[in-house]
């Protein structure tokens, strides 16, 4: 199932030879048919406009856009566990999850970075792949519908990610969780003091997950997949 990879790549930090290969991306969209015409075309829209700008600029809009924002953070476990100790538990249990599919991690990239998240959803039996990205839709969610209203052109691949789960978002804890989201910086100062704020989302609406540290998981049912990968065993 390389939609869900190829979705994740346009998500990483843009390289030109992505965007010079769009046609062949959009080929792999439409003979999978994971996704309707009309999500397929908005990947087309997005892949036209970025392969229209400068690169340089549109590596800066995805700077701005990606690493200055915490709102729009790709590491999906800063949304549910932010600096709290529960996040290290929930990234070794992914850390492992990702092994049974022979995903290792570069020592400088996080487990809970959606475009890697993305990749392993890819090597996954198709079932276990959309009920795995259904546990995680309202974080995936949350972060796209910022996105729309900041009118960034990448609202429209996580539209096209949330159609691919079974489960849908709650739209109603998202338009709260948006309405009492805090104003992104404007000033350099304003965003090293907001990233060293540690905000821990357990017990957030969006995301029911354990506090005890022994079975943290942002993904509850990860074990279960696990398991039925493994045959039962540990």
């Amino acid at each position: 199932m390389k939609t869900f990879k190829l979705l994740g790549l346009l998500l990483t930090y843009p390289d030109g030879m992505v965007y010079s290969a769009s046609h062949e991306l959009l080929q792999t969209l439409r003979s999978e048919s994971l996704l309707s015409k009309k999500f397929i075309k908005k990947v087309e829209i997005f892949l036209t406009v970025q392969k229209e700008r400068d690169l340089i600029a549109a590596q800066e809009d995805y700077v701005e856009t990606f690493d200055r924002s915490r709102s729009h953070c790709l590491n999906l476990f800063e949304h549910i566990h932010g600096e709290s100790r529960d996040r290290g538990q929930a990234m070794i249990n992914l850390s492992e999850t990702y092994l049974t599919q022979g995903l290792h991690i570069d020592s400088c990239e996080l487990p809970d970075y959606l475009p890697l998240f993305m990749e392993y959803l890819s090597l996954c039996d198709p079932k276990d792949a959309i009920e795995l990205l259904g546990e995680a839709i309202n974080v995936i969610a949350l972060i796209g519908a910022k996105l729309k209203k900041s009118k960034s052109s990448y609202a429209d691949i996580f539209a096209c990610i949330e159609v691919l789960s079974a489960a849908k978002a709650d739209t109603k804890k998202i338009k709260n969780a948006i309405r009492e989201s805090r104003k992104d910086p404007e000033t350099l100062e304003e965003l090293d003091e907001q990233w060293k704020e540690a905000e821990a989302f357990t017990g957030d609406p969006l995301v029911d997950v354990e506090a005890d540290c022994n079975t943290c998981s942002a993904f509850p049912n990860t074990t279960k997949v696990l398991n039925k990968m493994t045959g039962g065993k540990k």
